[in-house]
């Protein structure tokens, strides 16, 4: 009998659809440490290469200047590297699991026309996004700064769907699988899954739209889970499972992969996967970018600088970000732009005169509503996560 992997794979034609390989390169070639090469994948502009199977994508520092990151230039993240096209006419989402009282399964006609419709800003973060600036270099994929971006999410409430299915009482975690297979059956299939209080929170959803068009292939379409807050790891593309359960998943990518030591870094706790020595990875931490200027760009001296950037946090908001022109003596508040919403970015903007020649170097720090502040200096984990410290960038003013 033709398993579900074997149909998968015969659909891809045995690879990841909408690719082509490129030249000279092996079945399971991945980019070496340090290389950088700008590729265009199915349907995007050209991005910076940091894996190509599975694809891994990252979104060049241009593409971060949008208030809104461009569908075309928003990053790709997988961990398996067999990626169907999904026909949405024949496409279900099945809910059920131990603790549904009601299994169903829906369309996505259903998800878009018997169930309330939301639309929310919210930041996409890669939980190893900055892996490949920590030092020591840890192992991994070797992100820069461009394993995230802001969008705008429409879709469902998942908790509107759960209710359909009944939860009920006992539930303690929410299962998700994606149509993402692996190539080798030894290979862990992706599943995730959430606490019941989380997967009920009412910014959770299931997204079918991203910047107000239909999801692109490489990020999720025909739906997706949207977690506002939490690392991208649990945002589950090409969904087509959820399953509501009264004990915790005990899964490869729960129990052994995006783990951090115990009470080590803030965040929400996810209690029913917690041990004494590891806990789920959960919320972003607050953090900033300078996306105006790049290391070592030139200034004229005498010249205005405006130093722009983004902001963001795991959904406190964004109260205030500094900049820093004297080696972090003295701090002065930047201007803050538009409030897309608490898991949204926040534009800033900082304008200063470059009247002395030479280096200057200019260091960004954002804090957010519940006080916390980017810190100067790394809290090291084996996994690369959580990179979140002060930013800094040299300018050669001439």
């Amino acid at each position: 009998m033709t398993t579900r992997r074997e149909l998968l794979l015969a659909a891809a034609g045995g690879w990841l659809l909408g690719s082509t390989a490129p030249a000279g390169r092996g079945a399971l070639a991945a980019e070496p440490a340090g290389a950088d090469p700008l590729e265009a994948p199915a349907g995007k502009k050209p991005l910076i290469r940091r894996a190509w199977r599975p694809p891994n994508y990252e979104t060049p520092l241009e593409g971060l200047v949008p208030l809104y990151t461009p569908n075309d230039l928003f990053f790709v993240r997988y961990h398996l590297a067999v990626i169907p096209e999904i026909d949405v006419d024949t496409w279900r989402l099945k809910v059920g699991g131990g603790a549904a009282q009601r299994p169903l399964a829906v369309t996505l006609h259903d998800l878009k026309h018997d169930f309330k419709r939301v639309t929310l800003t919210a930041v996409n973060q890669c939980s190893g996004n900055r892996r490949g600036l920590f030092t020591p270099r840890v192992p991994g994929v070797q992100w820069g700064n461009g394993a995230m971006g802001n969008a705008e999410w429409t879709g469902v409430r998942l908790r509107d769907v759960l209710d359909k299915a009944g939860v009920a009482a006992g539930a303690v975690e929410v299962v998700f699988n994606g149509a993402d297979l692996p190539v080798l059956a030894a290979t862990p299939d992706f599943l995730k899954s959430l606490p019941i209080e989380r997967a009920l929170d009412e910014n959770t959803l299931i997204a079918f739209e991203m910047n107000g068009k239909a999801l692109p292939h490489l990020n999720g379409a025909p739906a997706r889970l949207v977690v506002p807050g939490w690392t991208g790891t649990y945002w589950v593309k090409h969904l087509t499972e959820v399953r509501i359960e009264s004990a915790p998943f005990d899964g490869f990518w729960m129990k052994s992969a995006y783990r951090l030591p115990t009470g080590v870094f803030p965040g929400a706790r996810f209690k029913s996967q917690e041990t004494r020595e590891t806990t789920p990875i959960t919320e972003i931490l607050v953090n900033s970018l300078i996306t105006s200027h790049v290391n070592g760009a030139h200034v004229k001296r005498g010249a205005h600088v405006e130093l722009a950037g983004k902001a963001w946090d795991g959904g406190s908001g964004i109260a205030a970000v500094e900049v820093s022109t004297d080696g972090r003596q003295t701090w002065t508040a930047a201007t803050l732009g538009r409030d897309l919403g608490r898991f949204g970015w926040r534009e800033f903007r900082y304008r200063f005169d470059a009247t002395q020649p030479g280096a200057l170097t200019a260091a960004v720090r954002a804090r957010s509503n519940d006080g916390a502040t980017q810190p100067d200096k790394l809290t090291f984990n084996a996994a690369g996560y959580h990179d979140n410290i002060v930013q800094a960038v040299t300018l050669d003013v001439g």
